[in-house]
């Protein structure tokens, strides 16, 4: 057994979620290791009965080799969190999956991503600023995320092929159960232009408490959510909860107070989230007004020795060029022809008077006075 094996069979293990798996392999030391332990060991990791129980049932139960024949006929990859391809905005948050299903691609510039969600009963209004919000994110380089639901979610999803865009769909399924099944052409659709995104076993069914974790998914993989339309209990906004806890920035569309599906971006925007009337002010709050340029640099300027050595140095505090060389010991020129290409890639930002942050790192303004984790 290898560390991909023990990985995918914690994963096919009930029970076993990223917060568990990191406890049993802090205590045994790796994924093999903690899968071949005793009881005692699972036990001193701190795994409950239930959890002892469900790992036994899955050593006697697994057949790993013919479960990656599954995946591989399936057509579906498997990344960990310590591969390269594991999405870096994901890695960043509390908990990431140790392990994804994708069915797709994963490309570098889905760092450019909005995360787009809401009701599944959408107005007229809410399909149509849907619609044109996500389209125009697609034609400006921008990856849009969300979660392959009826209404908002496939809305978004359909602006985005529509555009010719990348956009990624996180499922509370299996991939190999799209739910909801009337969105099987939808799935298609998506793996040939982006990637279909999930942390559950292929055959895992939608369980109804798949659905809340899911949403840490969406709001994981982008650099801000955007709600359209929500009543006070969409599940939308758990999205938004998960958003400000990984220090995401938080947008909301303005409805009408007669409308219900607009209650939950309304009372967003009472309580901080940025308005968006149009996707030029979404892109400058998220330094992607020039996605598309950054993506057009970063394709073709590989990173290099001297950007690692900076990025370390940056933070969401404006540094000085000065600071930048007394602390890395390179050249003025050198940091200030990389800082310029670093720029460029949409990395950093100068924010006045040779003073850089890192672009990534603004805090999300809204506050969050609303718990939407009370509506679950």
């Amino acid at each position: 057994m290898n560390e991909r094996s023990a990985y995918l069979a914690f994963n096919l293990t009930a029970g076993i979620g990223p917060n568990r798996l990191r406890a049993l392999i802090d205590h045994c030391g790796s994924a093999v290791a903690a899968w071949q332990a005793s009881a005692d060991d699972w036990r001193a990791a701190g795994l409950d009965r239930r959890s002892i129980e469900a790992l036994h049932k899955a050593h006697g139960r697994l057949d790993l080799a013919a479960e990656w024949r599954a995946i591989e006929t399936a057509g579906l990859q498997v990344i960990l969190l310590d591969e390269p391809d594991y999405p870096p905005l994901l890695r960043q948050i509390d908990a990431p999956p140790p392990l994804l299903y994708v069915r797709g691609t994963l490309v570098d510039t889905d760092r450019w991503a909005v995360a787009v969600v809401g009701t599944r009963n959408a107005t007229p209004y809410g399909r149509e600023v849907t619609y044109k919000i996500a389209g125009d994110l697609a034609s400006a380089g921008v990856t849009v995320v969300s979660g392959l639901a009826l209404g908002i979610d496939a809305i978004a999803h359909r602006a985005t092929l529509d555009r010719s865009g990348r956009t990624l769909a996180v499922l509370g399924s299996g991939l190999g159960t799209i739910y909801p099944p009337q969105h099987r052409a939808l799935a298609d659709e998506i793996a040939e232009q982006g990637a279909l995104i999930s942390e559950y076993a292929p055959t895992s069914a939608p369980l109804s408490g798949n659905f809340p974790a899911r949403n840490r998914l969406i709001s994981g993989l982008a650099l801000g959510t955007l709600v359209v339309e929500a009543g006070e209990r969409s599940g939308a906004l758990i999205t938004v909860q998960f958003a400000l806890e990984q220090g995401r920035e938080v947008f909301a569309i303005p409805g009408s107070i007669l409308s219900r599906a607009s209650d939950g971006p309304n009372q967003l925007l009472v309580d901080g989230a940025t308005p968006i009337r149009a996707v030029e002010q979404l892109l400058a709050q998220l330094n992607l007004d020039q996605a598309v340029a950054q993506q057009a640099v970063a394709a073709i300027v590989p990173d290099t020795p001297t950007e690692a050595a900076l990025l370390p140095l940056l933070s969401g505090e404006p540094t000085h060029i000065d600071v930048l060389g007394r602390s890395s010991g390179l050249a003025a020129a050198e940091i200030a022809a990389t800082l310029g290409l670093m720029e460029l890639k949409g990395m950093v930002r100068q924010v006045g008077g040779m003073h850089y942050v890192l672009a990534r790192e603004a805090a999300a303004p809204y506050s969050g006075k609303h718990n939407p984790r009370a509506d679950i």
